[in-house]
């Protein structure tokens, strides 16, 4: 999938890269940050070399980086370590399906700041969201 135009966020807004595979979640997800937290969505990637491509390419600085752990092709757990080397002062943070105790510290190892599970915890997400600093 090509990536959609690169926005910017307005200022005192959280700018996100959001790396999800199935375009329906990614839509929804979209919206719902969107309309529940100060946040612009300014990439989307649905695979390992999409969110690669983005983050090497675009160079544009992002709050909170969001990545699903089973993408279109290659891994969140793979791009993880990428992306926070890539994106250091980001806020990284998994969504998935799969986020169970041995998961949750996988990530965290390869440098996730959260993990949340997509099915039960989105909540828990917008909490997080909102409770982060806004940029200046």
């Amino acid at each position: 999938m090509s990536a959609p135009p690169t926005t910017h966020a307005t200022p005192g807004t959280l700018s996100c890269f959001l790396v999800e595979d199935s375009p329906l979640i990614r839509d929804n997800l979209v919206a719902t940050l969107q309309e529940m937290v100060d946040l612009q969505v300014v990439g989307q990637a649905d695979d390992e070399a999409g969110a690669l491509r983005w983050l090497l390419d675009e160079a544009v600085p992002c709050d909170v980086i969001i990545i699903d752990i089973f993408l279109k092709r290659g891994t969140g757990l793979s791009l993880l370590p990428k992306a926070r080397k890539l994106q250091p002062e980001a806020k990284i943070i998994i969504l998935s399906n799969y986020a169970t105790v041995d998961m949750r510290n996988r990530c965290q190892a390869l440098g996730a700041d959260r993990v949340f599970d997509k099915s039960s915890e989105l909540d828990d997400l917008i909490t997080y969201l909102i409770g982060l600093p806004a940029p200046t």
